[in-house]
């Protein structure tokens, strides 16, 4: 049976401005978006598995649901973004910005968030197993 989701797996999106883009359950498998500009992108129940977003722009990106397994968000700009009941294991989000992100019930195990910005981000019932978490981080 064939799929209807869109499959840009293995794409590079690098540098270009995808704002404000749907891309709700697409196949996005080892995309590149490194520094890409995604302002309020939807990548709702998305697959993003190892995914590149270094240095990315994601300010109030939406990706409830996404799988995002071994994806990279190093230094990047989550300001704003919702990833409520997303995969996140084994993320790299080091010196990522996560002002005011939501990770309401996210999957963070064996993620990297050293030297995060986290300026009201909720980690609400968030599994944080194994986690490398900055000093004095509360969830």
């Amino acid at each position: 049976m064939a799929s209807d989701r869109t499959d840009l797996s293995n794409k590079d999106f690098s540098m270009q401005d995808l704002s404000n883009t749907s891309l709700v359950g697409a196949l996005l498998v080892n995309t590149n978006f490194q520094q890409a500009i995604l302002f309020e992108t939807n990548f709702s129940k998305a697959d993003l598995t190892g995914s590149n977003f270094i240095d990315a722009n994601l300010f109030g990106s939406k990706m409830m649901q996404t799988i995002l397994v071994n994806s990279k968000m190093k230094g990047a700009t989550l300001v704003g973004a919702n990833f409520s009941n997303a995969n996140m294991s084994g993320a790299d989000l080091s010196n990522a910005d996560l002002t005011r992100a939501n990770f309401y019930k996210a999957n963070l195990s064996g993620a990297n968030l050293s030297g995060v910005k986290l300026g009201q981000a909720d980690f609400s019932e968030c599994n944080l197993t194994g986690a490398i978490l900055p000093p004095n981080f509360k969830a």
